[in-house]
């Protein structure tokens, strides 16, 4: 009752009308401090209907209570009104609080929810690595990465290398293992590392040869029980045994590994049986290897193993054998493609395209090698028992060539028949060998072209260089992209002394390959022919970056910078020659030659010395070493090669003259008379000799002195009625040739014959040379057995010229003959040669 009020019956319905509000007072406004304060800030100039505050969503309106009236905001007058803002910050709207919103809002601060206003966030707490699990973890990592390493260095052939980051990685997965021991943390030892650390430790110990240690290693893995397949690492283990040759343990533990391992790894365990049989034949136990090899090829057969039990059952002589096995063998498969599968078809780009991208790709690469390899084998195979299934070579070959064509190997009926035919060539058979060829004029142009370029090579080393020049042309008329038939044609023109026309051959067979050092060191010695010496020196410096070993290329590389003028290169040279045939007598008489020309006596004598010691019957090796000691007042060593030179050369006085010069220097005056007379002996007309008898005979008050000194007169007079027959025989000729070119036409065809030239018997005085034309023959005879030609690279005994190069289809290189590209030793060389002839002055 107490809220309740009743109407007054008088009351004035006006009243309160006129009473005064200072708050709805808005002329007084600019007076109100709050409401000026509340106009300068930024609330007062927000915009309508952006919320402003957290938690209410019409903050930028004034709130308006359920009357509709409006709450007023702070005054002058009075205390804030409800929901004013105060000091701090604005009430939220209710109670529940919306998330991410904070109620302690400072006024005046920007809209920012996500809080990115307040900077990047905090990093994240650091590890802590000192922890026990944390350091078996960062240990685990690094021998992991040593075995990778070491594995990375294995494959580029760094052994060494490999070994030490295997022993690293054992010393710290040792260290990890005792790391887990001492916290107690031995039940998550990880064994897998443990394997690996091992494995890769034992494999690297084999690759390094040091077998005792990987057999150790291998040793601790497979007594592991805890290791499963720890069995197969014997197949390893019986590597190392193969290597050490100790092949009865090899065996033992291959056979261990073959238990140990399933049937269901068939490709394994045939590999271990090919290793087993191999071994056996190392062991010379053909029947146990032909057991492994014959189960081999009828469970799971190979073109090595069928390889393998042809030689076996050619090691035991059995022919049928023999003949199954190397059927088998052509009957492989080799699970390869077509070739036809690599050509276009069609002319759509895009097929076109992969088919070119397929062409040369590793698995055709791979493909190609397999079936290159399988073609080695057949034919060697065949070589090898042609002679042996048969009463006869030549039909034990017609058998492998018949059964050849019956195969997929089609293709090698021809190469074979090649082959039979540089057999011929081996056993000496020359006849068999042309006529097998020959038969080859009509197949197709690639065998044509073989079987000509192996006829031209068989007419040249025969000297029938017409035939060698015809087969030549046959030849690069059936391919003409064959650079043997080419290098042929060109050797045929070059011994012709075609030189300009050869070079030409050389040069387009370089430009169908490149790679052809036959041709390129033939247009080297083509150009030192021309004398355009730069040019060959271009070719032998460009085959000497290929043929890095070649004595052949440095030889000729010196023997051109010596004709260049430039000693000291020669000499360069000449030594990298001694590096790779230290034993060649003939450049180490030229090493001596090129040091006496620059002055270097004693460089000269020693390189002279170690020629004469290789080969004590060089001539002007043994002439240049007499000179040395005569010349270094060592008379009596002088005589011993002298000596050699008179048993070299019997015939040749000047060498025994010399001997009794020393005796007589070195003041042995019997032992010279002695030697003179001997050599009057063979010689009675030996003017020098006499002259010595004379002289010594005087000294020495001789009786025999007047005998000796009768002879010289009759000897000289002789020489004088003998130079003047040949001075009037040259007049004679001389008025006869200016007669015949003042005659008629008739007489001019007759020229008349040049008269042989006239050798005395005697001795001339000033040269001291025998004028006999027998000795004269003898004397250029034995010169050319003992020395080498002028331009003859560093082998005497090889007398061939040029490269007349062969093709052997598919044989090894080793199997093709080779004449040596080097110039031969003709007796031109040595016509007009001086040997040297004068007498030592006294």
């Amino acid at each position: 009752m107490e809220n309740v009020h009743l109407a007054v019956e008088e009351e004035d319905l006006y009243s309160g009308y006129n009473d005064y509000n200072p708050t709805f007072d808005s002329e007084e406004l600019e007076n109100d401090a709050g409401f000026q304060q509340a106009v300068r800030t930024s609330h007062g100039r927000r915009p309508p209907m952006t919320a402003k505050f957290p938690g209410t969503a019409i903050g930028g309106r004034p709130l308006v209570s359920s009357f509709g009236s409006r709450i007023p905001m702070a005054s002058s007058m009075g205390r804030p009104m409800t929901g004013t803002v105060q000091e701090g910050a604005a009430r939220p709207m209710t109670a529940v609080r919306a998330a991410g919103y904070s109620s302690s809002l400072m006024r005046g601060s920007t809209f920012d929810p996500l809080g990115q206003s307040k900077g990047p966030a905090p990093p994240l707490e650091a590890k802590n690595e000192d922890t026990a699990e944390e350091k078996i973890k960062i240990l685990e990592k690094k021998v992991n990465d040593l075995i990778e390493e070491s594995c990375m260095a294995q494959s580029i052939g760094a052994f060494q290398l490999a070994l030490e980051k295997a022993k690293e990685a054992g010393r710290k997965e040792r260290a990890l293992i005792r790391q887990r021991e001492a916290s107690g943390n031995t039940e998550h030892i990880n064994l897998d590392l443990t394997y690996s650390v091992l494995l890769n430790l034992a494999n690297q110990y084999a690759n390094n040869e040091m077998y005792p240690e990987a057999l150790n290693s291998y040793h601790v893995i497979v007594k592991n029980k805890m290791f499963t397949n720890a069995g197969r690492l014997k197949v390893n283990m019986a590597n190392i045994y193969f290597e050490q040759k100790n092949y009865p343990k090899a065996i033992k533990f291959y056979r261990m590994a073959l238990d140990q391992i399933s049937n269901v790894h068939k490709e394994l365990r045939i590999k271990i049986m090919q290793n087993i049989g191999v071994v056996f034949v190392r062991l010379g136990q053909y029947s146990d290897a032909i057991t492994s090899f014959e189960h081999i090829m009828t469970e799971s057969p190979n073109i090595k193993t069928g390889f393998n039990l042809i030689l076996c059952y050619y090691a035991v002589g059995d022919r049928e054998r023999m003949k199954k096995a190397f059927q088998k063998l052509i009957s492989v498969p080799l699970g390869i493609d077509d070739e036809d599968k690599y050509i276009p078809a069609s002319d759509d780009p895009s097929s076109n395209m992969v088919t070119e991208a397929i062409k040369n790709d590793k698995l055709h690469q791979m493909e190609r090698d397999l079936k290159v390899l399988a073609e080695k084998y057949i034919m060697t195979a065949a070589k090898l028992i042609a002679p042996a299934i048969e009463t006869s070579f030549a039909s034990g070959f017609d058998w492998c060539v018949d059964m050849v064509k019956c195969s997929q190997y089609v293709e090698l009926a021809n190469d074979l028949e090649i082959n039979k035919a540089i057999t011929y060539l081996r056993q000496k058979d020359f006849n068999q060998a042309v006529e097998t060829l020959k038969t080859f004029e009509k197949k197709d142009s690639r065998v044509k072209s073989a079987a000509a370029t192996n006829l031209s090579f068989l007419y040249f080393l025969e000297k029938d260089y017409d035939q060698a020049d015809r087969y030549a042309d046959l030849a690069m008329n059936a391919d003409r992209y064959n650079p043997a038939a080419l290098i042929n044609k060109g050797n045929t023109l070059f011994v012709k002394k075609d030189y300009e026309k050869a070079a030409e051959f050389y040069k387009e067979a370089l430009r169908n390959d490149s790679s052809c050092t036959e041709a390129l060191f033939n247009l080297g010695l083509s150009y030192e022919r021309l004398n355009r010496l730069e040019e060959g020196l271009d070719c032998f410096l460009k085959l000497h970056s290929i043929l890095r070993s070649s004595a052949e290329v440095m030889y000729q590389l010196a023997h051109l910078y010596e004709q260049l003028g430039d000693p000291q290169q020669a000499i360069e040279w000449l030594m990298q020659v001694i590096s790779a045939t230290p034993t060649d007598p003939h450049v180490l008489a030229k090493l001596g030659k090129l040091h006496d020309d620059e002055g270097d006596k004693s460089q000269a004598f020693q390189y002279y010395s170690e020629s004469f010691r290789y080969f004590p019957s060089n001539i002007d090796v043994i002439e240049w070493l007499g000179a040395y000691y005569i010349e270094t007042q060592f008379c009596e060593k002088a005589i011993q090669y002298f000596e050699r030179a008179t048993l070299i050369q019997p015939n040749y006085v000047k060498w025994q003259l010399i001997v009794a010069s020393c005796y007589r220097r070195s003041g042995n005056y019997q032992k010279a008379l002695e030697t003179y007379k001997e050599i009057h002996r063979r010689f009675p007309e030996n003017v020098e000799c006499l002259r010595f008898l004379v002289r010594l005979s005087t000294d020495m008050g001789l009786k025999e002195v007047q005998e000796y000194a009768t002879k010289l007169k009759k000897v000289e007079k002789m020489k004088e009625l003998r130079e003047q027959r040949v001075k009037s025989g040259r007049e004679n000729s001389a008025r006869g040739r200016r007669e015949g070119s003042t005659g008629s036409a008739e007489n001019a065809k007759a020229e008349p014959q040049p008269e042989p030239k006239q050798f005395s018997p005697l001795l001339d005085s000033d040269s001291g040379r025998s004028s006999s034309s027998s000795s004269k023959g003898e004397r250029l005879s034995a010169k050319m057995r003992s020395l080498p030609g002028s331009n003859e690279p560093y082998e005497a005994s090889s007398p061939k010229e040029l490269d007349a190069s062969y093709v052997d289809p598919l044989g090894p290189q080793m199997d093709r003959p080779k004449t040596g590209a080097k110039k031969p030793a003709d007796d031109d060389d040595f016509a007009d040669e001086d040997l040297g002839d004068e007498l030592l002055p006294e």
